[in-house]
Order: structure tokens, then C-alpha cells, then sequence
């Protein structure tokens, strides 16, 4: 053995750190990107601010010596886990490297993770993990199962504390897609990144069905059926750059106010189209999104989860430069119509902005909960009563504006005066009522329409006479059911105004370990 002296050890660390940085080898970083994918350290570069990273138990090897893993030693074992910054904030991240023992969590692996964990819940920062795995390292059985499971623990301890954000960058299966579901949100890539518990070979061989991984879990079923991949993104590359824009809108932790943004949008600016968009004929749907990019600042809507659940539209944007949180119905779909799973997005949505200090702005337009035994079935009562639940939880700024309608249930499911939003307003076509006229018309005057010499005749007085006299804006305005009807025109500048009067509210609530919302 050579004498030690500082150029001997420099020498020895610098090739140390070299094997680190090739992961798998040169042949394993060739085959990752001749599948379109970056690597490990590649997806960090691209995330970051250039320069910014810097990497903890770099040289962290796996501690297993069954099997013959004591010939298969790497520096990192198979993630690299450290710190840097996005737009100058402060950010934790780690990123598993597939081209090392396929990812595999072993005792190594998720001490690592949990050490970034540590470190992110503790100084307050986001969290972000980028996930490329097979599951758990099965060379080490029960071994690894300790960090496994508080990386779970972890990700349960930071909810509601720091941001979390999960992408799925490659095939994940098993243990390594639990963490991710924890977390705020997460993001896919199509055709190169899936995650499921059991993969298609075990579920061919147990249950005999045929499926390729791609149908089972891809970025395509997570977004539109299952609900589970918030954004989805053509490349890595454009993956790692909607984190970063997601970050922009978001605090570091749940003690910090939002980023505040200088857009330049005017907030007095007039909305003079919005009667142009939404129809006064409530039987033409319309685009809810094209009334929201013509309110918020620049038009620069960043919308979660587009494709499932979507009667609702959820998403974050800014209204004079600070983040907001966007809930509104979708005319477009089903008439807007709360189901399960618009009410299952739109109450996690509600309860991260809730979270993190970021108002809330609801767009109402809505018919009520979708009816059928479809839904029932489905546990219509249970989804929706989360809605309930998290607005009357959300002790944020709530602010609701009435479009057009605003029928039975639904009322109270997208934030009313009994769920204590702070500011109600309406457009002056708005029928904010339990039925629509003609439903409730049929009801209340069913005898006298039927006794009538003409029936016809008289069920349209009657439509006319309740129109103008109770479903209207108006009515509710005069008991103070609304604070006020605006003008269309005056929509951003009154949300605005509402939102800056709000900004220091404060509502303290009974102590208690936590609620039990109908999950």
C-alpha cells in the first residue's frame, strides 16, 4: 500500500467520487438515454439552478453481503440526494438512478432519502424526489424495509408542512410508488414512465390477465383514469421544467406567504369579453378556462390535473401578483355537475392550498351533484361531502363568485355563506336557488298550473313571476346571503380588491389532534 499523503487520498476520493458520478457505467448511461430518458444526475442539472447543487453521501455504499452483493459495490447505492436551488430558493431534492442495481430501495438507498427528508422538513424547504425504481431490493429482504418505511413516515410527517413533489421518471413498482402518493403532486412522462404496485408479470401469472406496462400504469391511465399523476409532460426535460414553474407559485414551507410575482397586468384591468364568453342562455355551455385566463394575471393559468374529474377545473395562477388558487366549475362536461371524482380533486386541491397559504377563488357554475345510480354506488355522498369538508376546514381567504347557476347541494359544496367564505359575489344573470326556475315552479304550483283554463300558458306566467322575484342575484343580495352583484366587467378588480382586503385575516379553530374527513 502506497504511503498516505494528501495527494494519495485527494486521488482516492476523486475516483471515488468518479464511480459515483458513471452510476451504472458508460454502457447503462447509453442504454438510459437511447430510451429518451436522462439520467439520475442529468434530470438534477436540468432542475436546478446550473451550479447550485450540492450532493450529500455521495459515497454511501449498500451494507449486503448475501447473495453476492459484496462484488457489486457502488458509491450512492442507486439515488444521489442533496440540496441546490430553483429560481434562488432553496429546494431538497433526490433522484434515483436506475442504471444502479435497477433503482432498488435498499437500507442504504432510503437512509439516504431520509436523510434528505430530515434535512428538507427541518430547515423548511420543498422536497422534490425524482423516481426511477423496480421497488424494493429484494437481495436485502426485511433489511430494508426500516427506511422504506420512513420514507413513508417522513413524507406523513412533512404533509401539510413543506411542499412535496414526485416524478415518476421511469418504470416504479411497489414500494417505490407508496411515497410518491403521499406527496402533493406528482408529475409523469408519456411513453417512458409508469407506476403500478404489481407489475404485469405477477398479475399475469396470478390473476391470468394480459397486460403490458403501458396500459397498466402509464402516464396516460395515472392522468385520465386513476387520478393519480397531476401533470403530465412530453420529455424529461419538459417534465423538470414544470416543477420548477410549479414552485413558483408555491412558499417553501406552510409558515411563509407565496412568492409575490411583479406581472405588470393592470389590476383594475376591465374584463369587457367575459359577457361574450359566458352565454346569458344557460342552456349553451361555455369554456370555465377561458373566463379564467381572462381574470387572472397574463392569462398564466397552470391547470392540475386536466383530464380527470373534469366537470371541475383546478389550478394555480396569480391575481395582482399574488398566487391564488383557482376552483372552478366546467359548463362544458356534464354541465358542470360535482361526481366522484371531481369532488375527490377538487377537495385535495382545496385542503394543499388551505395547507400552504394560498387563497382560494370559486368560479360557480354548477347544476348540482350528478345524479344516477352510477354515482351513488360509486359513494357520491362520501366524495362530496369532502368538498363540504374542506371548504369549511380551509381557514384561508375564500372568495366565490356566482356565473350563472348555483343549484341545490352544490351551493354549499362550492363554498357558501354557511361554509364561511369570506366574499360571495354574483353576475347579475346568476341564479344562485335550490332548483332551477322550471323545477321549481312545477313543484310549488302544480295545482294551479293544472287547474289553470290554459296550463301552458300559466306555467310560463308562473316561470316569469319566479324568475324575476327569486331566481336571481338579487333576492339572496337583500338578505345578505350575497355581499354583492357585480358586472361582469368588474370581475378581476373586485377579486382582487376582496383578496387584498383579506389578506391579513386570521381565524383561529378549536384545538384538536385532527378531523376525520369522510376519506
Amino acid at each position: 500500500m502506497p504511503k498516505k499523503t494528501y495527494q494519495t487520498e485527494i486521488e482516492r476520493l476523486r475516483a471515488l467520487q468518479e464511480k459515483a458520478r458513471l452510476g451504472g457505467g458508460e454502457k447503462a448511461v447509453a442504454k438510459q438515454h437511447s430510451q429518451g430518458k436522462l439520467t439520475a444526475r442529468e434530470r438534477i442539472d436540468v432542475l436546478l439552478d446550473p451550479g447550485s447543487f450540492v450532493e450529500f453521501n455521495t459515497l454511501a455504499e449498500h451494507q449486503c453481503y448475501d447473495f453476492d452483493m459484496q462484488e457489486k459495490k457502488f458509491p450512492g447505492d442507486g439515488v444521489v440526494t442533496g440540496y441546490g436551488t430553483i429560481d434562488g430558493r432553496l429546494v431538497f431534492v433526490f433522484s434515483e438512478d436506475v442504471t444502479v442495481l435497477g433503482g432498488s430501495v435498499g437500507a442504504t438507498h432510503g437512509a439516504k432519502i431520509c436523510y434528505t427528508m430530515d434535512k428538507a422538513i427541518t430547515v423548511g424547504a420543498p422536497l422534490i424526489g425524482l423516481y426511477e425504481s423496480g421497488g424494493g431490493r429484494i437481495h436485502e429482504g426485511f433489511t430494508a424495509s426500516r427506511n422504506v418505511a420512513g420514507m413513508f413516515h417522513r413524507n406523513t410527517r412533512a404533509s401539510g408542512v413543506i411542499p412535496q413533489i414526485s416524478a415518476i421518471m421511469g418504470t416504479c413498482a411497489g414500494v417505490a410508488v407508496y411515497s410518491p402518493a403521499i406527496t402533493d403532486f406528482i408529475f409523469m412522462v408519456e411513453g417512458t414512465s409508469q407506476m403500478f404496485i404489481t407489475g404485469p408479470g405477477v398479475i399475469r401469472a396470478v390473476m391470468g390477465e394480459q397486460v403490458d406496462p403501458e396500459s397498466l400504469g402509464g402516464a396516460k391511465i395515472h392522468s385520465e383514469l386513476s387520478g393519480n399523476a397531476h401533470f403530465v409532460y412530453p420529455n424529461d426535460r419538459e417534465c423538470l421544467q414544470g416543477i420548477r414553474r410549479l414552485l413558483s407559485f408555491l412558499p417553501l414551507n406552510n409558515t411563509e406567504d407565496p412568492p409575490f410575482v411583479e406581472t405588470g397586468d393592470d389590476p383594475n384591468r376591465t374584463t369587457d369579453d367575459l359577457m361574450e364568453i359566458v352565454p346569458d342562455d344557460f342552456r349553451f355551455p361555455y369554456d370555465v378556462k377561458a373566463v379564467i385566463t381572462r381574470i387572472v394575471d397574463n392569462g398564466d393559468f397552470m391547470e392540475i390535473l386536466p383530464k380527470f374529474g373534469k366537470t371541475l377545473v383546478i389550478g394555480l395562477a396569480r391575481l395582482n401578483g399574488n398566487t391564488v388558487g383557482i376552483v372552478a366549475n366546467q359548463p362544458l362536461v356534464m354541465a358542470g355537475c360535482l361526481d366522484v371524482d371531481s369532488s375527490d380533486k377538487g377537495a385535495r386541491f382545496i385542503r394543499f392550498c388551505d395547507a400552504f397559504n394560498i387563497p382560494l377563488v370559486n368560479l360557480v357554475d354548477v347544476p348540482g351533484f350528478l345524479p344516477g345510480t352510477r354515482q351513488e354506488y360509486s359513494g357520491i355522498i362520501r366524495h362530496g361531502a369532502k368538498m363540504l369538508y374542506a371548504y369549511s376546514e380551509a381557514t384561508v381567504p375564500k372568495i366565490t363568485l356566482n356565473l350563472r347557476k348555483n343549484y341545490g347541494g352544490a351551493v354549499m359544496a362550492m363554498c357558501c355563506k354557511g361554509t364561511e367564505v369570506d366574499q360571495m359575489f354574483a353576475w347579475p344573470i346568476a341564479q344562485p336557488v335550490v332548483l332551477d326556475t322550471a323545477a321549481a315552479v312545477e313543484i310549488i304550483f302544480r295545482k294551479e298550473i293544472a287547474g289553470a283554463a290554459d296550463p301552458a300558458a300559466e306555467k310560463e306566467r308562473r316561470i316569469r313571476e319566479y324568475d324575476y322575484s327569486y331566481s336571481n342575484p338579487f333576492n339572496p343580495a337583500g338578505k345578505m346571503l350575497l355581499d354583492d352583484v357585480i358586472e361582469p366587467r368588474e370581475t378581476r378588480a373586485r377579486l382582487i380588491s376582496a383578496l387584498r382586503m383579506m389578506k391579513t385575516k386570521r381565524e383561529e379553530k378549536p384545538w384538536r389532534k385532527h378531523g376525520n374527513i369522510p376519506l
